[in-house]
């Protein structure tokens, strides 16, 4: 199990006593979010490295663009896996295991925060 499946769990877990019907929407997002911010993130560390070997080799439109298509791919890639049939698979495998990993919402809503907060302090240097 990857670290992005226990993380969704651990969502998923959380709000599923409160929120039955939007348990699964809620951790979907948490979890595309989170996988878009770390791609953002990744993707400025890359133009702040190009940017300083005085390298051009992709303009910010299409890098943009590149970022839009990734991010939908991540969503729908997501939807399908944490939807349905795959979800409840996996979280027979997660709950059958001796002791599942279990992380504080907090930590996980600040690890979100802190990836968008760092890829905008990061994006407005670079830019």
């Amino acid at each position: 199990m990857t670290i992005f499946e226990t993380f969704f769990f651990n969502v998923f877990q959380h709000y599923k006593p409160t929120h039955k019907k939007k348990a699964n929407s809620i951790a979907l997002f948490y979890i595309s979010t989170l996988q878009c911010s770390l791609l953002l993130l990744s993707g400025v560390l890359l133009s702040a490295f190009l940017n300083e070997m005085n390298s051009i080799t992709l303009s910010s439109g299409k890098a943009w663009v590149l970022f839009v298509i990734g991010s939908i791919f991540i969503y729908f890639k997501n939807w399908i896996q944490y939807s349905g049939k795959k979800r409840k698979v996996l979280n027979a495998k997660r709950n059958s295991k001796n002791a599942p990993q279990h992380y504080n919402i907090w930590l996980l809503w600040f690890l979100l925060l802190g990836s968008i907060s760092l890829s905008i302090i990061l994006l407005s240097t670079v830019f």
